[in-house]
């Protein structure tokens, strides 16, 4: 690259605001010169294609227009493109890797707080937080020893993992530091492997029917859609909980409700199908679920990780230095 690469934002005015700011434009001046202080979100414009025709680092985020043929032909001085966010399946592909364009990711910044909100959810789960505060509310009582059902609680209960994918595997990690028993489900994993992580390595089919509490980590491919099957979900034990901070599609939405309005499983959901689930879905008012809207990964000041994590790579792509969160060719159709 040139002494003083230039760069391009490219993400969703929002993205840009929440996400990069003034911080981090200062951030980005010790390392590359913005062409432009206005993010694209349209690379088709003729404004854009000039821009392209000098940029050399794309650093992309939430809200950027897909990277394809066309693009790469506009930009032929493109070396990097530095993702600010997760998955860049969205707007990166194979042409990319075959113009040689090294690729960046902030997904292991983004893990952090998903793996975060897994753990909780796990553990207030476990000790049956919601359903407990609910009863309590309306009786304004506490109940005695006695009352309080042997299986509460999280000593001894299992957990099943299903795939251990980079936030499957953080949840796993720290899980072992709890007295439980852990269930880990995943075609590209080996049985040692698991036992490295304290898990056994079980078929779907097992870790639902095995699971107090299942937690889904498996990106959404054509291959994983309605992976979570109304077969699993029936599998699953009275009164087991359902925790999805994946992607809604990868559940059968109707076989989810079905079950959890009868009362039969608890389910904590911070993905549905769709995103935003209608306002009559029953879903809503169904006292056994919990529905977040999708925060679980990052948000707030969890985003200055991110970005930090994205411009750490930044710089490298700048010195010709290997980076630090590459992103593989061979391995982005296994992703999320």
């Amino acid at each position: 690259m040139t002494t003083t690469p230039t760069a391009l934002l490219a993400m969703a005015p929002a993205t840009d605001e929440a996400l990069i700011g003034e911080a981090g434009r200062a951030e980005i001046a010790e390392h590359a010169r913005l062409l432009t202080d206005t993010p694209l979100t349209d690379f088709s414009t003729p404004e854009a294609e000039a821009l392209l025709g000098d940029v050399e680092v794309l650093i992309t985020g939430w809200g950027c227009p897909p990277v394809g043929e066309a693009q790469l032909a506009a930009a032929p001085k493109l070396r990097a493109i530095i993702h600010t966010a997760g998955s860049v399946r969205g707007h990166v592909g194979p042409e990319v890797f075959a113009r040689g364009i090294v690729v960046s990711s902030a997904a292991a910044a983004n893990a952090k707080p998903v793996i975060e909100y897994t753990l909780a959810m796990i553990l207030l789960e476990g000790k049956k937080v919601l359903p407990r505060a609910q009863a309590y509310a309306r009786t304004c009582r506490q109940p005695s020893l006695g009352e309080i059902p042997p299986g509460l609680g999280n000593h001894g209960i299992t957990v099943g993992v299903l795939s251990a994918s980079l936030i499957g595997r953080g949840v796993l990690e720290r899980l072992a530091w709890h007295d439980m028993d852990l269930l880990v489900a995943d075609p590209y994993v080996e049985a040692d492997e698991a036992a490295c992580w304290g898990a056994e390595l079980v078929t779907n089919e097992d870790l639902f029917a095995r699971s107090d509490i299942v937690s889904l980590h498996t990106p959404l491919l054509a291959a994983t859609r309605g992976l979570v099957s109304a077969e699993l979900i029936a599998a699953m034990k009275p009164g087991a909980t359902l925790i999805n901070t994946a992607r809604g599609a990868v559940v059968d939405q109707d076989a989810l409700t079905e079950a959890a309005v009868a009362g039969r499983i608890r389910a904590v959901l911070d993905v549905t199908d769709p995103e935003t689930l209608p306002p009559e879905h029953p879903l809503w008012g169904c006292e056994n679920v919990l529905i977040t809207p999708h925060l679980a990964g990052s948000q707030g000041n969890e985003l200055i990780r991110m970005r930090r994590s994205a411009l750490a790579d930044l710089a490298r792509a700048v010195a010709g230095e290997p980076l630090l969160h590459p992103v593989r060719h061979e391995t982005l159709e296994l992703t999320a």
